[in-house]
C-alpha cells in the first residue's frame, strides 16, 4: 500500500480517477481535480431517509426521556444529520442535541465526531480501529450493567455482531437506522465505467463507502459482466478511504494501493494525498 511522501510534489497530471462517489462527490472531485486528474464521475449511490419515519421519531423522543440512554454510539456523521434534520422536523432539535450533551457518546470513526464538533459536541469514547469490531473491542472494556445503549446503524439488516454482542451482555440495544441506500445513476452508466475499467481506461479508483462496491457487483451480476469487473478492477489501482472499504474489497481477493494512515484522519483530504502518493510512485 502507497503512503504520503512529503518530499513528492502531489501531481496527478495525466491520470484518469473514477470516483463512484455519492453525497460528497463533488467535494472529493474537486479536490483530485485541482491536482490535475481527469475525474471520471459515476455516482453509484444516493442516500435518503428512511421512507419508515415512524420509529425515528419514537427513537428521538425516548432520547428526550429522564430514563434515556446511558450510552449512545454513532456509526456515521451521516446518521447523526440525518437525526437531527428528522428532529428539527419534529420541532425538538434543541432538546435532542441538549440531550446529547448529557449523554456518553461512542463513535466509530472521524466523521460522526466532526458533525458533533459543529454541535459543540465530543465523544467520550472512540474505539482503536474504526470498525464494528473496534467498537465491540472499545465496548469490552466498559461495565455495561444496568446501562441503557442506544445505537445508530446504517440499516435494519446491518452491524448483527454488534448488537449480538450487546445483548450477550444482558443489554437490549435500542437501535434506529435514520436512511437508506437507493441507486442514483441508471445502470448503463455503471456499466460504461464497468467497460472503461476493463479497457484498461481508468488509472486509478476511489471507493468511499460499501455500497458503491455493492452496487458495482449488483449491475456486473445483473449485466453479465462479473468477469469484466473483475478483470477491470484486477489491472486498475485502487484506493479506499478506510479498512471497512478496504476489508470489502479483500472479500473479493482485490488489494488496495492506496489508502490514508490512521495518523492522518479516514477522510476526503488524507484519501486524495494517498492517491497523489501512489501516482508519483507509477500507477501501472
Amino acid at each position: 500500500m502507497t503512503t504520503p511522501n512529503t518530499d513528492l510534489e502531489p501531481t496527478l497530471t495525466g491520470k484518469v480517477v473514477a470516483v463512484p462517489e455519492s453525497r460528497q462527490l463533488d467535494v472529493l472531485a474537486g479536490l483530485l481535480e485541482r491536482r490535475g486528474a481527469t475525474v471520471l464521475r459515476c455516482p453509484l449511490v444516493a442516500i435518503r431517509d428512511t421512507p419508515e419515519p415512524e420509529p425515528v421519531l419514537a427513537w428521538l423522543q425516548r432520547r428526550l426521556e429522564p430514563s434515556s440512554a446511558d450510552l449512545i454510539i454513532f456509526y456515521t456523521g451521516e446518521g447523526i444529520e440525518r437525526l437531527l434534520g428528522f428532529a428539527r422536523r419534529a420541532g425538538i432539535e434543541t432538546d435532542f442535541v441538549a440531550a446529547l450533551a448529557k449523554t456518553e457518546i461512542l463513535t466509530r470513526g472521524p466523521k460522526p465526531k466532526r458533525v458533533l464538533r459543529k454541535l459543540g459536541l465530543a465523544p467520550a469514547l472512540e474505539p482503536q480501529a474504526p470498525t464494528t469490531e473496534g467498537l465491540i473491542a472499545c465496548l469490552e472494556t466498559l461495565d455495561l450493567a444496568g446501562r441503557r445503549v442506544a445505537v445508530q446503524l446504517y440499516s435494519a439488516l446491518d452491524h448483527p455482531r454488534l448488537l449480538d454482542h450487546l445483548r450477550a451482555r444482558g443489554v437490549e440495544p435500542d437501535w434506529v437506522a435514520p436512511y437508506v441506500y437507493a441507486s442514483a445513476a441508471e445502470d448503463a452508466e455503471v456499466v460504461r465505467l464497468i467497460e472503461r475499467l476493463q479497457r484498461g481506461e481508468v488509472d486509478i479508483v476511489a471507493f468511499t463507502s460499501k455500497a458503491q462496491i455493492e452496487r458495482l457487483r449488483r449491475v456486473a451480476r445483473d449485466q453479465h459482466l462479473e468477469k469484466a469487473l473483475e478483470e477491470g478492477l484486477t489491472r486498475t489501482r485502487i484506493a479506499a478511504i478506510g479498512p471497512v472499504v478496504a476489508a470489502e474489497l479483500a472479500a473479493d481477493h482485490l488489494s488496495v494501493a492506496a489508502m490514508p494512515e490512521p495518523e492522518a484522519g479516514f477522510s476526503m483530504k488524507p484519501l486524495v494525498t494517498s492517491i497523489c502518493a501512489l501516482a508519483a510512485n507509477g500507477t501501472r
